[in-house]
């Protein structure tokens, strides 16, 4: 051995030593990716926890849903289209466990491999993956999803892409996404958006694309007929290329799943009684002990199900355009909260079953904690105190009514808010403001519809009550679905109802629910209009956590400036899932920690003639 060997030797070490500096010698190609620590299922995992492995295929459902659609392509902001569709015909490079708060399995990617900076993430196409049309899915295609997405998609996917720096083929089935700003999510997150193929799209007009322009996709499930605004039928792909793999295995076990739609939530229900429905979910407590005792039930046809979660409330109830007045003020929105007579109306439409929701992630370890902020919260929070809402630092709570129908000390609490804020009772007993003009606004309900809050309308008409008590004009405005979808994209409201499902996992999501840069983002799930540098803060915060205990703190701060923000009027939360369902359908004996949702019925249920 020469002299020049051992230089060669000591340039590779040395080379070697920065690649270990810069975080590439970490990286290493893994079957799961999780937000912290590792997955919890081995490499060699047979199926999810929650599935059974051996459920048999075949059988028909059929699902129903209110108002109509004019469009079968979710993944664009035009138009109104049928919610379940994007969880049946595409997937992403990585699927989602609900077993864990958030753990990414290999999907159409065999494997993927990011260092402990995160600052890039490499997936591995699986070799088999093809569309429907047996099209195999190559690195062109996924480059070209999210460009496509990130560009002419709905505005949930510009969030992503506008953070990613490049994108670049690897290898013959490897892409890497590097990304322009520190933010740990983004390598899960880069696994998660739908893969579309670039042959159908390329040079069409993808945002606007008519009805008739059915996406191609890789899942189970494919679009084999529709009737405009009627029905749509999808049918399992016999030719699914991904069926034997561990993370599809006892999924997708139906062999047609079709949709109904009908023109409110009471025709629907009329049509589940009659058996023309194979499930339906019910969210009132009262409604699932009281009206469920039709014959198809008494003679063991339908059967009721429950079950329990582990996840977050979420934010169910009323929520405030801040953009526009009088909800532009933090006191005008607590003097609704304050009228808003919460057990009266929670024993008047739900025997007082449901508990109410206290904040965004309350029933759960992520839920802000009661009394003045401490510890990393209040570490987090301190040097922005002066922009906080009131009540952040030293602690916030909901109104608790003695339960009469008057609510008097509500109302006194909400007069002296208002007159606070300029408020004045008239002559005429009208609450009107410096200039003399009323206020007034209006509640806009979705009519009869069976995805909206259950009895909404009925808990408008009782707080409308409430209100005249104050000297408020309110009055409930109720319109079909696809006028409530057009009106929420470009924020033309006052009032209207609100709900927000939150993971044990929150993310990047958050900056497109509350962030300021959605604030005026047509489109965005900013519904409320919150612009806070505070809550961009936090969001920051948890997004670059390393540790499950700083992640928790912010996330807990974040509850608190969203609580205390005021900007919604929080009812009932939902700690149990119900689904009335025929008695041929299905369920495996392990629950997710997620409970129920499109990912658990109908993706793991089965059809079982008995």
């Amino acid at each position: 051995m020469g002299l020049d060997f051992f230089l060669s030797m000591a340039r590779l070490a040395a080379f070697s030593s920065l690649l270990a500096a810069g975080g590439f010698a970490a990286a290493e190609p893994q079957h799961g990716i999780s937000m912290y620590g590792t997955p919890a299922l081995p490499p060699d995992f047979v199926s999810l926890p929650y599935v059974n492995p051996d459920a048999p295929k075949g059988g028909e459902i059929v699902l129903g849903n209110t108002g109509g659609f004019d469009s079968l392509n979710p993944y664009v902001r035009k138009g109104t289209v049928p919610w379940q569709l994007r969880f049946f015909t595409h997937e992403s490079l990585m699927g989602r466990s609900w077993d864990e708060p958030f753990t990414l399995y290999g999907l159409l990617a065999e494997s993927v491999e990011t260092p402990d900076s995160r600052e890039w993430v490499e997936f591995t196409l699986r070799s088999d993956a093809r569309f429907s049309d047996g099209s195999p899915v190559t690195v062109e295609d996924v480059i070209f999803s999210y460009g496509l997405l990130g560009t002419e998609g709905h505005p949930r996917y510009h969030g992503l892409y506008n953070q990613i720096e490049r994108i670049e083929q690897t290898g013959p089935r490897k892409v890497r996404f590097t990304f322009n700003l520190e933010n740990r999510e983004l390598a899960l997150l880069a696994g998660m958006r739908p893969i579309l193929k670039k042959a159908q799209w390329e040079a069409k007009d993808f945002a606007n694309a008519p009805l008739q322009e059915i996406p191609i996709g890789t899942g189970p499930y494919m679009v084999t007929d529709f009737d405009a605004g009627r029905q749509v039928t999808l049918t399992r792909n016999p030719e699914y290329w991904g069926a034997n793999i561990p993370f599809r295995r006892g999924t997708n076990n139906f062999d047609r799943i079709k949709l109904d739609f009908y023109g409110d939530g009471n025709v629907l229900f009329e049509a589940f009684k009659a058996g023309e429905i194979s499930a339906g979910r019910e969210f009132n407590a009262e409604t699932w002990q009281t009206q469920y005792d039709f014959p198809a039930i008494e003679r063991g046809e339908i059967i009721k199900s429950e079950f329990p979660h582990q996840k977050p409330s979420g934010m169910t109830g009323l929520v405030m355009n801040t953009r526009r007045a009088p909800f532009d003020d933090w006191r005008v929105r607590e003097a609704m909260i304050q009228a808003f007579n919460f057990e009266y109306i929670n024993e008047t439409l739900t025997g007082g079953a449901l508990p109410r929701i206290t904040s965004y992630f309350s029933n759960s370890t992520l839920a802000m904690e009661s009394g003045p902020a401490s510890g990393k919260v209040r570490d987090l929070l301190a040097p922005l105190a002066d922009d906080l809402p009131p009540g952040t630092l030293e602690g916030y709570a909901l109104p608790v009514s003695d339960g009469s129908a008057r609510n008097r000390r509500g109302i006194r609490t909400a007069m002296k808010l208002l007159n606070e804020a300029g408020y004045r009772a008239g002559d005429d007993g009208m609450m009107r403001n410096g200039e003399g003009k009323p206020l007034s606004f209006s509640i806009l309900i979705s009519k009869g519809s069976a995805q909206d809050i259950q009895g909404s309308e009925k808990i408008a008409d009782l707080f409308v009550g409430a209100l005249k008590r104050l000297g408020i004009a309110a009055r409930v405005e109720p319109v079909d679905s696809a006028q409530v979808v057009r009106r929420l994209e470009e924020f033309d409201f006052d009032m209207t109802t609100f709900r927000r499902s939150l993971s044990l996992s929150p993310g990047n999501e958050q900056r497109y629910y509350w962030g300021t840069e959605a604030a005026d983002q047509p489109g965005s799930r900013n519904v409320m209009g919150a612009r806070h540098p505070a809550i961009d803060a936090m969001i920051d915060a948890m997004l670059t956590a390393r540790s499950q205990e700083d992640f928790r703190a912010a996330v807990r701060a974040l509850d608190r400036i969203l609580t205390a923000g005021r900007y919604v009027i929080p009812v009932w939360q939902y700690t149990v899932g119900r689904i009335a369902h025929d008695a041929r359908m299905k369920y495996p004996d392990v629950l997710p920690i997620y409970g129920d949702g499109p990912n658990f019925m109908p993706e793991v249920w089965w059809w079982d003639e008995g």
